[in-house]
Formats: structure tokens, C-alpha cells, sequence
């Protein structure tokens, strides 16, 4: 379909249908295929116990139906000891894909509180010491350095140059 195009309401809602219908028989064929399979592996692998017979034939029975069990549980033990295997395995190696990539640090919000706020808000109204950090700061005053230069001085000027070349030429 193009772009420009669009479908109907009532198209759409018949294709719809269509398509629950085709997968609703689907699941149906499904369900009575695994039924047909259930009971073909019921007729192979477990008989109908014949019942008829001395006490001796149905204690027979009885054995063989315990060794069957114990059969089942052993491959019921093995597979589990599998997964358990496996799993302890998979949490191994999500450990080492974390430890490898490592973990990410949320980026920090910047917050803008006094010091005399954030000792409130740990301390509640225990806090009587005020944190004037600014008023214990020493005062400093820069100093503006005057350079004259006049065009005509230049010359007297050279040798204090020269000087400081030398002093660089030296180290």
C-alpha cells in the first residue's frame, strides 16, 4: 500500500477477524495434536499394567514400576543438577559483563545550600556554630603593575632586554 492510501474501517476489522479465526483453528489442530502425542507416548512407554495373575505376577509388577520410577528420578536429579549448573554459570558471567562494563555513576545534581543550611538539615536543631566561611578568608589585593613604554626609550630599554635573553640562554 502506498503511503497516501489508507485502509477502511470496516476492511481492517474484516481482515482482523480473518486472521483470529486462521490462528484460533491453529491452536486448536495444536491442542489435539498434542493430545494424539500424549497418548501415543503413553502407549509406548507405559503399558496398562496387566492385573491378573497370583499375588507373585503383581509383585513383579510392583518392582518394575518402582524401577521405572527410580529411572525417572535419576534423570529428573541429572537435569536438574544441569540447570542448577548452568544457572550458577549465567550468574557468573552477568558478575564479569558488570565488572567488565563497570558501573555507571548517576551524574551528580548541583545544589546550591549554604553551609549553615546543610549543618541544619544533618544536624536539626542541635546545630548552634555558624559557618561564616567567607568572613575567615584573608583579604588580598592584587597589584596592578604599570608598564611604560614610550616610543623614544627604546634604546635604554635594550639592554635590560638583552639581559633576560642571556638569563634564558643560560638554563
Amino acid at each position: 500500500m502506498s503511503e497516501g492510501k489508507k485502509m477502511n474501517s470496516s476492511r481492517r476489522h474484516h481482515l482482523k477477524s480473518l486472521i483470529l479465526s486462521i490462528a484460533a483453528g491453529w491452536i486448536e489442530q495444536e491442542k489435539k495434536d498434542l493430545v494424539v502425542a500424549k497418548a501415543a507416548y503413553m502407549a509406548e512407554n507405559c503399558p496398562e499394567p496387566v492385573l491378573s495373575g497370583d499375588q507373585a505376577a503383581l509383585m513383579e509388577i510392583c518392582k518394575k514400576l518402582y524401577q521405572a520410577i527410580d529411572k525417572v528420578d535419576e534423570a529428573r536429579y541429572d537435569a536438574e543438577a544441569k540447570v542448577k549448573k548452568s544457572d550458577a554459570e549465567i550468574d557468573d558471567l552477568k558478575l564479569k559483563v558488570v565488572d567488565l562494563a563497570g558501573v555507571k555513576k548517576p551524574a551528580l545534581k548541583k545544589v546550591r545550600m549554604s553551609a549553615d543550611a546543610m549543618l541544619k538539615a544533618l544536624l536539626g536543631g542541635q546545630h548552634k556554630v555558624t559557618m561564616d566561611l567567607r568572613s575567615n578568608l584573608k583579604q588580598v589585593k592584587k597589584e596592578v603593575k604599570e608598564e611604560t613604554t614610550d616610543a623614544g626609550d627604546w634604546r635604554k630599554n635594550v639592554e635590560g632586554k638583552a639581559d633576560r635573553k642571556k638569563m634564558f640562554e643560560t638554563s
